[in-house]
């Protein structure tokens, strides 16, 4: 099974990007809501976050993960690698990728929670692939309890979207980086804001065509994988009415989600 974790729904972006492009894998998703946000967070507290939500996948049949939390990723993916024998995935090197392809002025805009935009990760990765790029990133620590509540064309998102994209559009970015899992659901707001002429990168959709190439190129798990005839199944660590409205607007259908307790 695909195991794939995040802070909370946001994540639901990636499982159903990678069963739209990744079809034929079961996948276990889990989404720690009784924890969220983790960008606000220490760099510990993540890591252990990171570390019970893998074990809890792997436990039960993942044999590939997942880290569909950018403030996962930027704090925790590194010693997720060293830790397990298992391959760890993450959604920054696929959208940073993306972002390095096809920006023209090489002026590129990230937005993600507050533990993402201090880690640095994205200038780091975005400089490395597209040496003189300049990088503009702003913490958006409002924006994941909102879509959480299910406040996806509330006119307090609209107002608070305009005041975190105004300072990225006077940079005259060509490019922005949706740099949590949650943000492509606020695309529909984001867009007009920053400007319809720049690039959105939906970091959801990334991961999925990195792990649908990463599985082409490693046979015996894309076997392995494929002969796991389990159905995919949702869990979370709580789960509310917005919760479930949320899933089956992700999904386009009805999703179960089991409520576990995790340690």
């Amino acid at each position: 099974m695909i195991g794939i974790f995040d802070s909370g729904v946001g994540g639901m972006t990636v499982a159903r990007a990678i069963e739209q492009f990744c079809p034929g894998y079961p996948i276990i998703y889990f989404g720690d809501i009784a924890r969220t946000p983790y960008g606000s967070k220490s760099p510990e507290t993540i890591i252990g976050y990171s570390r019970n939500n893998t074990d809890f996948l792997l436990d039960r049949g993942a044999g590939l993960i997942v880290v569909a939390c950018n403030s996962a990723a930027s704090t925790a993916s590194a010693a997720l690698r060293l830790h397990y024998d298992v391959p760890v995935l993450d959604v920054i090197g696929p959208a940073t990728r993306k972002a390095a392809t096809i920006s023209k002025s090489g002026r590129i805009g990230v937005i993600g929670t507050r533990a993402t935009v201090k880690s640095g990760i994205y200038e780091q990765r975005l400089q490395a692939l597209l040496p003189g790029a300049r990088i503009f990133s702003r913490p958006c620590p409002l924006l994941v309890p909102l879509v959480e509540e299910g406040w996806l064309s509330r006119r307090e998102t609209k107002m608070i979207l305009r005041r975190y994209l105004h300072p990225l559009r006077r940079e005259q970015i060509d490019t922005l980086v949706l740099g949590c899992t949650h943000y492509p659901l606020l695309k529909q707001l984001i867009s007009p804001r920053i400007g319809r002429r720049v690039n959105l990168i939906d970091s959801s959709v990334e991961v999925a065509l990195h792990v649908r190439e990463f599985l082409h190129h490693n046979p015996e798990l894309r076997a392995r994988l494929q002969g796991n005839r389990a159905a995919s199944r949702f869990f979370v660590s709580d789960c509310t009415a917005p919760v479930r409205q949320l899933a089956a607007k992700i999904f386009g259908r009805e999703i179960l989600l089991e409520k576990v307790k995790i340690p």
